[in-house]
């Protein structure tokens, strides 16, 4: 008998050499790199070279203005510490000004510090910010216009809640009270109602990525804007796609595999894609309020309670055909919309890129999971053979449409 017959049926040293085998094999080469990095950092490559110059990098992530002082938040992106030796402001010309930074001047590759500057600024003008290095490097930053940045208490914050309840909430909500007409259509409408939803949202889900490639450059570098946008929209769309999945085998209520249940799931997952993207446009907006290059006047809130408006019919539109509870619809606009909020209030208090770059990212994800289900069910609906029909086509078409001629509302 061969001797892995023998080995498999029964031999106690044969199962021990495998699994040692499998065990040496999952370590082995984790101990043998660990040597190696061990070795390079003791003894080096012996080639003794040094860079000509001294390797820095600092990069701006905030900028926040108090009466009679200016705050800049800096990251050290270099590979090396650096140390904050001087500071220069002004526009047209510069002077050397008293500063002092928390935590420490020596900053550590990828920490954080913020320099406060005692300097008397003038609302509205435009501002020169340098920070010098102890090797005499210097880094730059433009206030283009500088404005107070406000101290977020109770009543600010209620204020910036009620923008975001402007711009995200009431659009939605008011988008949802066409399901009595959309339920007036004749049936065969429902494919061209999800086919402009799917043109909706492929219009926002190409805004988003629009958007996070712009925040994206702004992110230091070290942190990977671009990879971080890969990571925000592959998890987003797998994650999604397994909670669809889980969601439809367990069924709403007891209703698996019925039209509403699999209607209210769609309905979820595209408020939810919609929630997300909200939530970035908020973190955006309330940033820049913050620092006064929003307008606050009512062509603000027209345009984006004009542009979001579509968005309520995309959340009800795979549900216009089914019954269900009324409470799924202020569940469904809450979903959709009071990210917005949160997204306004965080950005006022603490506006970063890498925060704006993963939500819209993650937002984008999702809008295109949900634009993939959509395909799905207009293939259950009337087959693959018949998915591109003029009818789809035209609603897709329209959807596309409607989002780009309502987001010439939008004043920024």
């Amino acid at each position: 008998m061969p001797v892995s017959n023998r080995e498999d049926n029964g031999d106690p040293s044969g199962r021990k050499s495998s699994r040692l085998l499998v065990l040496a094999s999952a370590f082995g080469p984790l101990i043998l790199l660990g040597g190696i990095l061990f070795l390079f950092l003791q003894r080096g490559t012996g080639l003794n070279l040094a860079a000509p110059a001294p390797i820095e990098n600092l990069e701006f992530e905030r900028i926040v203005l108090r009466p009679g002082e200016i705050q800049a938040h800096v990251v050290n992106t270099g590979p090396e510490p650096v140390t904050v030796a001087q500071v220069q402001v002004g526009f047209l010309t510069r002077a050397a000004w008293e500063f002092n930074v928390s935590p420490d001047p020596t900053i550590a590759r990828l920490g954080r510090a913020v320099v406060h500057i005692p300097y008397p600024w003038t609302p509205g003008e435009p501002y020169e910010l340098v920070l010098i290095t102890a090797n005499s490097l210097i880094f730059r930053h433009e206030i283009e216009v500088a404005a107070e940045t406000p101290e977020l208490d109770w009543s600010l914050m209620g204020r910036f809640a009620l923008l975001g309840l402007y711009v995200g909430v009431i659009p939605v909500f008011l988008g949802i009270g066409w399901l009595p007409f959309l339920r007036a259509l004749p049936k065969h409408w429902f494919r061209f109602l999800l086919s402009l939803t799917a043109g909706l949202l492929v219009f926002l889900g190409v805004d988003a990525l629009e958007e996070a490639l712009e925040n994206a450059a702004e992110v230091p570098g070290p942190y990977q804007g671009v990879g971080l946008i890969l990571i925000g929209v592959t998890l987003s769309l797998g994650g999604l796609f397994a909670v669809s999945g889980w969601l439809m085998r367990r069924g709403p209520a007891g209703e698996t595999g019925t039209a509403t249940g699999s209607g209210l799931i769609l309905a979820y997952a595209i408020a939810f894609s919609i929630g997300v993207h909200n939530l970035g446009e908020g973190l955006a907006i309330g940033g820049a309020y913050a620092l006064g290059a929003v307008p606050t006047g009512t062509l603000l809130v027209l345009g984006f309670t004009v542009h979001n408006l579509t968005e309520g019919v995309a959340v009800v539109a795979p549900v216009s055909q089914s019954r269900f509870s009324r409470w799924h619809l202020l569940w469904l606009g809450l979903l959709a919309g009071g990210p917005t909020i949160a997204g306004t209030l965080i950005g006022a208090n603490s506006f970063t890129a890498f925060l704006a770059v993963l939500f819209l990212s993650v937002g984008a994800g999702a809008v295109f999971q949900v634009v993939i289900e959509i395909t799905r069910q207009l293939m259950r609906e009337s087959g693959a053979a018949s998915l591109v029909t003029g009818l789809n086509l035209a609603g897709f078409a329209a959807g596309l449409a409607i989002m780009y001629l309502t987001g010439l509302f939008v004043i920024i």
